[in-house]
């Protein structure tokens, strides 16, 4: 099976043969940097499997985590830095495993005009992105943490479809702009109410969670 061919319901054939001749389908390991603060983006990907988290950094060095992409998903920040030529805001780090399309950002517009497909992929794209975005600032402005970590750990299981949950109590404590200790302390809570087991580097969610 090819990696376009999963996209057969999202994009026409017309649009699939153009995708299979100039996308390029590219490898990620686990912490490999897909985009990155500074660097112009000549691409936008588009995910075939694993999953990519989006991090944007403040003015202070500290960075938040903006959301997760999968599976037929990709990020309106790469689209917008392409089509303006403009240098990333944000940085893309595989969490798992990743194949992804890249498509060559002069394609970009002319499929826009070319293929409806295309622009309804993109305008929901861009949709769903600015949901999550304002899911994020709500978490972070009305969310008490403990809120914020359940939602959190909830979307780890949601993008990765496991309710084993591969990550450290550091790297949570890093994405939610907290520290690490104030993680242990919370998750040690939640797994005396019995919503779920903690082992070293996994987290285990139960039914109860």
């Amino acid at each position: 099976m090819t990696a376009t061919s999963i996209f057969s319901s999202t994009f026409e054939p017309a649009l699939l043969e153009e995708m299979q001749e100039c996308g390029q389908v590219q490898h990620f390991k686990e912490g490999d940097v897909i985009m990155d603060y500074g660097k112009y983006i000549r691409m936008m990907p588009i995910i075939v499997k694993g999953t990519i988290k989006v991090l944007r950094m403040d003015e202070r060095g500290k960075e938040i985590l903006l959301y997760y992409l999968s599976s037929n998903e990709s990020c309106s920040m790469a689209y917008s830095c392409c089509v303006e030529a403009k240098k990333s805001e944000v940085k893309a780090i595989a969490d798992d495993d990743v194949e992804l399309i890249a498509i060559p950002h002069a394609k970009l517009d002319e499929w826009l005009c070319k293929y409806p497909s295309w622009k309804n992929y993109i305008m929901r794209s861009f949709n769903e992105r600015f949901l999550e975005l304002l899911k994020s600032i709500e978490s972070i402005a009305f969310h008490k943490l403990d809120e914020r970590l359940i939602a959190y750990l909830k979307e780890k299981q949601r993008v990765s479809g496991s309710s084993v949950i591969k990550v450290s109590h550091y790297l949570i404590a890093d994405e939610l702009a907290t520290s690490r200790v104030v993680i242990s302390r919370l998750l040690k809570q939640l797994e005396n109410e019995g919503k779920i087991l903690l082992y070293r580097n996994e987290i285990k969610l139960l039914k109860d969670f």
